[in-house]
């Protein structure tokens, strides 16, 4: 094993925002921090040296919480060397260093910054990386700790037969009973929100505005690098949209971003057939994974988001757990009545949602 000591932070400079368009992750992106400063984030990009590992940048957005008090968050970051040590501790101290180092770069009025870590655990049972002290748990998660990876580096009957019986059927019933998808793009963006509308009321979930997802793809279609390709996919049976989902393609991933569906002919299974198809253009694309972005930590009947848990997971792949949201102090007092707010505000969706749950199923 490498030795810790050769991949030790040694030093954080500002740099060009286009830097980071080589990330990994879409968001770690030069997109996805110049899309964010459209919405009142402001961003921020560096250069990590790592000693031997090399250099790799970092994006940081940061926003105003109050007057005079703002926080930083890295999102699914820092983007480690390809050979750093399969550690936790050195994960941890690495991070620990990063931390200190970003508080000389960023404004003194920042609280706090908030690291959504990329290293994660794989299997369904599995306990994900954790941090400690100096670092807090977060009173709520910015990105879905956990997620479905489906390999579409594989022949599509090899995909088909990785998903359950049922998944398999659903995606041929929805084509036998005459479910036509469509890719339509920016087009098709009122459809999809006023499905998501739909959805938003049934599942009592947070969206943005229209004007939030049409600026997506305008952004998409402006940005400098032209990496990514958002997709809208829109179901409809008899003229009629039952569903619809927007995709991203990215270099060697595609991910299931948002997702929307009608209340009525829930039996013609057109979100199977969404993903089918999405996972088929993808892996035509080039794409090596399809990301489903976002389940719950594991398989609970009474979790809210049990339902989506049972969707996701249906269509094969690996279940992979990472850390979640957690945070740095630089002003501990602010970063704890913070915190302390957005528990609050999280624990009693999560009782209104559960709540909701038993209600249907009695």
């Amino acid at each position: 094993m490498p030795d810790a000591a050769i991949f030790n932070v040694r030093s954080v400079v500002p740099t060009d925002l286009g830097r980071c368009d080589g990330a990994k992750s879409f968001l770690q992106s030069g997109f996805w921090g110049s899309f964010k400063a459209r919405f009142g984030w402001n961003a921020r990009s560096f250069l990590i040296d790592w000693g031997e590992g090399g250099k790799l940048p970092l994006l940081v957005i940061r926003r105003r919480l109050a007057p005079g008090v703002s926080f930083a968050y890295v999102p699914l970051g820092p983007e480690l060397p390809s050979n750093f040590p399969d550690s936790d501790t050195a994960r941890h101290e690495a991070l620990v260093e990063l931390a200190k180092l970003l508080q000389k770069e960023l404004p003194h009025d920042t609280a706090f910054i908030r690291f959504d870590p990329p290293w994660f655990t794989i299997g369904e049972s599995a306990h994900p990386p954790l941090l400690s002290a100096p670092f807090i748990r977060a009173g709520a998660d910015v990105q879905p700790p956990d997620t479905v990876i489906i390999d579409l580096n594989q022949e599509e009957e090899a995909i088909l037969s990785a998903m359950k019986p049922k998944w398999r059927y659903n995606i041929r019933l929805a084509e036998k009973k005459g479910v036509t998808v469509t890719r339509q793009d920016e087009a098709g963006l009122e459809t999809f929100y006023e499905l998501y509308k739909t959805t938003a009321k049934r599942d009592k979930i947070a969206i943005h505005g229209l004007e939030y997802y049409r600026t997506l793809f305008q952004h998409s279609r402006e940005y400098r690098d032209g990496n990514q390709d958002i997709r809208l996919y829109v179901a409809e049976h008899e003229g009629e949209a039952l569903a619809a989902i927007i995709v991203l393609f990215r270099g060697e991933e595609a991910t299931y971003l948002y997702g929307a569906s009608s209340d009525t002919k829930r039996n013609l299974m057109a979100p199977y057939a969404l993903q089918w198809k999405a996972m088929q253009d993808a892996r035509a694309q080039g794409c090596l994974r399809y990301d489903l972005f976002g389940i719950p930590p594991e398989e609970n009947p009474l979790h809210p988001m049990a339902g989506l848990y049972r969707f996701k997971t249906g269509f094969g792949g690996i279940i992979i757990h990472r850390s979640g949201s957690w945070d740095y102090a630089y002003k501990p007092l602010i970063t704890k009545a913070f915190r302390f707010a957005e528990a609050s505000r999280k624990k009693i969706r999560s009782i209104r949602k559960a709540i909701r749950s038993l209600r249907r199923g009695q």
